[in-house]
């Protein structure tokens, strides 16, 4: 016999599992035919067999036998004519050696990283830090270590098609704000420009979650659940990207403004005290500029029907963000800001409603509006959900964080709504502490 006749016998399963063994061991030592090895769980047969083969009488265990590489060539070379490291390739493709391997991996990792290395963008600190994080260097190991399972060299775009989505939101509008009438991101328009594919962006897609992560890196945040949909989209859209820039809306109380179509829209609607939901598409055709005033701004919109229907056209200005704060807020919030305008935030004591305020508070420097410890014990709603969730700092006053662990309830703005609408009447302002909270 010839060529692959004579090695029929290796496809024994006694002599299979020893050549697949075998296999494995001569790529770990690059190919040295150095050292043993011991198969288990063999039955006696098996273990008879692989002896026979060996030409060796079994040891002392009936479900092992040792292996040493070197015995184990001579007997290829005398019975097949071939060395091991060649009847090995022969019956299953070519070895790949251990550092073979190590070589290749560090070359796909190369390819990999090479497109952020090569960006603007690692000039900047929170780049770097992002590519050196343990949840990212993670997955350029998995797409290394896909890559060499399947060798398709395409998986390994993926960090490429990350920098070229972060290149063009920090392209869009640098460190600053978006300014007046700046165009906004639509993020299929992202995808599609980073990678061809318009659902690529999609949440929970491995481009997504490594765009975000470097997001919140550049804000100095921890990285956001996927799992939290509403959070990556909070995340995306403080940055100015958004799904759809009509759904991205906010509500409006009594928020008179200059400018055209939507700033006569605004000034109408607050001599009616009507609330008016104004769309992002709206603010970036038409910018407005608000009348300096003082904004209350709060999460529920619960609160912002109370107050038309109580107050009208009396009420202070008011803002809801209608749950996570949208494209559309930001930008109706940094329009007010710009024209002067001084915020208030309220939303809700639970652990997402503390993550909101502290980022309204730091973004715009708003002021916590009854959003203090006292103001979470002095209510106490019957039937109240316990806080779920994570935790959540409250900087501008620490014992609300601490009040609310120990309380461990939520209390909506439904709840405290009344005292809302006295802050909204004519001539009053929040008294009191760190918090804003009422005498």
């Amino acid at each position: 016999m010839s060529g692959r006749d004579d090695l029929a016998a290796f496809g024994r399963p006694d002599l299979a599992k020893l050549v697949a063994r075998t296999r494995e061991e001569l790529e770990k030592r690059d190919g040295a035919l150095s050292g043993r090895f011991t198969l288990t769980g063999l039955s006696e047969r098996e273990v008879r067999d692989v002896h026979g083969f060996l030409g060796k009488e079994p040891g002392a265990r009936p479900d092992r036998a040792t292996i040493q590489l070197e015995h184990l060539d001579r007997v290829v070379r005398r019975g097949y004519g071939r060395t091991l490291n060649q009847l090995c390739e022969e019956l299953g493709g070519p070895l790949r050696h251990r550092s073979d391997l190590r070589r290749t991996e560090e070359e796909l990792r190369g390819r990999v990283l090479a497109p952020a290395l090569a960006s603007p963008l690692y000039e900047r600190s929170w780049f770097r830090d992002w590519l050196d994080h343990r949840d990212t260097r993670a997955a350029v190991t998995r797409r290394v270590n896909a890559v060499m399972r399947r060798d398709e060299a395409d998986d390994l775009q993926d960090l490429a098609h990350a920098t070229r989505v972060l290149e063009a939101v920090v392209g869009h509008h640098g460190d600053h704000a978006p300014q007046a009438g700046a165009p906004v991101l639509l993020l299929q328009d992202l995808a599609v420009g980073a990678t061809g594919d318009t659902k690529a962006l999609d949440n929970r897609t491995a481009l997504s979650r490594l765009v975000l992560s470097a997001l919140a890196a550049r804000r100095g945040t921890p990285r956001p659940d996927d799992q939290d949909a509403q959070e990556c989209r909070a995340l995306w859209e403080e940055y100015d990207v958004v799904q759809d820039d009509l759904a991205s809306r906010v509500l409006v109380l009594n928020l008179p403004a200059d400018g055209p179509v939507l700033g006569g829209w605004l000034t109408e609607a607050a001599d009616h005290g009507v609330p008016l939901q104004v769309t992002l598409h709206q603010l970036v055709r038409f910018p407005p500029v608000p009348a300096p005033s003082v904004v209350h701004v709060c999460e529920n919109p619960a609160v912002l029907r109370r107050a038309a229907e109580r107050l009208g056209a009396r009420s202070a200005p008011l803002v809801c963000t209608e749950g996570w704060p949208s494209a559309a807020f930001h930008r109706l919030a940094s329009a007010a800001v710009a024209a002067g305008a001084r915020l208030r935030y309220h939303g809700d004591f639970d652990w997402p409603g503390a993550l909101m305020a502290h980022r309204v508070i730091g973004r715009y420097g708003a002021e916590p509006w009854r959003m203090s410890a006292a103001d979470y014990l002095a209510h106490r709603p019957a039937g109240a959900p316990e806080l779920r969730g994570t935790e959540r700092a409250t900087p501008w006053d620490p014992a609300l964080a601490e009040a609310m662990r120990e309380r461990g309830t939520v209390v909506y703005e439904e709840s405290v709504v009344a005292d809302l609408l006295k802050d909204l009447e004519p001539g009053e302002t929040p008294v009191g502490g760190p918090g804003g909270a009422g005498e």
